[in-house]
C-alpha cells in the first residue's frame, strides 16, 4: 500500500489542469503539447488554440509518428463526461509517450476563461470549408 504523499504526487505526475497548462504556454510551453483525442468533427467545431487532433480510436504508432518525444504531451476530451482523454492518454503511453490527462477537458478550459478557437485542421478561424 503507498502513503497519501506518494498517492498524490503519482496523481499529479499524470494529471494536469487548466491553469496549469496555460502558465506552461505562458512560459513558452515548448515542453507541452495539447492533444485533442476527439473526432475530428469536434475538432474544427472547436478546440484549444496551438491543439492538435489525434483521435483516441484512430491512435496508432504510425498516426502518431510525427509527434515530440521530448515534450509531455496533454491529452484532452470534452470534459468529465468524456473519457477520449484517458483512453488516448492510455494509448500515447503504451506508444512511449511522456502524457498528462487534462482535468475537465476543453469544458473546464472554457470554465475558466481561457480561449477556444474553430480553426480546426485547416488553419482559418471557422473557415467554411471545416
Amino acid at each position: 500500500m503507498i502513503s497519501q504523499q506518494e498517492f498524490y504526487e503519482a496523481k499529479l505526475a499524470y494529471e494536469i489542469d487548466a491553469a496549469d497548462v496555460a502558465k506552461a504556454l505562458a512560459d513558452g510551453g515548448r515542453s507541452l503539447l495539447l492533444v485533442d483525442t476527439r473526432s475530428e468533427e469536434a475538432f474544427d467545431h472547436e478546440t484549444i488554440p496551438g491543439a492538435l487532433n489525434r483521435p483516441h480510436r484512430l491512435m496508432t504508432e504510425e498516426s502518431c509518428a510525427d509527434l515530440p518525444r521530448d515534450a509531455i504531451l496533454v491529452a484532452f476530451c470534452d470534459g468529465i463526461g468524456c473519457n477520449g482523454s484517458t483512453k488516448g492518454a492510455l494509448k500515447l503511453a503504451r506508444l512511449g509517450f511522456q502524457v498528462k490527462e487534462l482535468q475537465g477537458g476543453l469544458d473546464w478550459w472554457k470554465r475558466d476563461g481561457y480561449a477556444t478557437t474553430r480553426t480546426g485542421g485547416c488553419g482559418k478561424e471557422a473557415c467554411d470549408a471545416c
